[in-house]
């Protein structure tokens, strides 16, 4: 995959969700990012994969929840995350194929890189998942 367009995170937002991933090294952590301008608003979604600890599938309710204070706060989806336990930051065929919103950044994160956290961002162009280049 390379990267071909480039997108700015906000350190904080970076931190926030690392740190998610952390707290739960044996389960993937998963939610939504709301915008509005460059203000980033992290909304945590529990999944309801019944292997939380290899898949990820955000609840329902609290995705149409989330959307709906991104709403009322006048903010525009801008990402959907989920962290790997054991696994590189690297979007799984079934991560591909749970890619409901084409508009929106999918962000990867790893614990399975030795003490050094890894974030990766992605976006479906086409059918396809292509890598872009994040920058903090």
């Amino acid at each position: 995959m390379t990267a071909t367009t480039t997108v700015r995170l906000p350190r904080t937002l970076v931190n926030e969700l690392l740190h998610q991933a952390q707290l739960s090294p044996n389960r993937e952590v998963s939610g939504m990012i709301g915008r509005h301008g460059q203000r980033c608003t992290c909304y945590p979604i529990d999944s309801i994969a019944t292997d939380a600890g290899v898949l990820f599938a955000l609840d329902v309710d609290e995705r149409q929840a989330a959307l709906e204070k991104m709403n009322e706060r006048n903010q525009q989806l801008f990402a959907i995350y989920h962290s790997h336990p054991e696994a590189p930051a690297l979007p799984s065929v079934i991560d591909g194929e749970a890619v409901d919103y084409p508009q929106a950044l999918y962000l990867v994160i790893s614990l399975n890189t030795r003490g050094v956290l890894e974030m990766r961002g992605f976006q479906k162009q086409d059918q396809h998942i292509k890598e872009v280049n994040l920058i903090i």
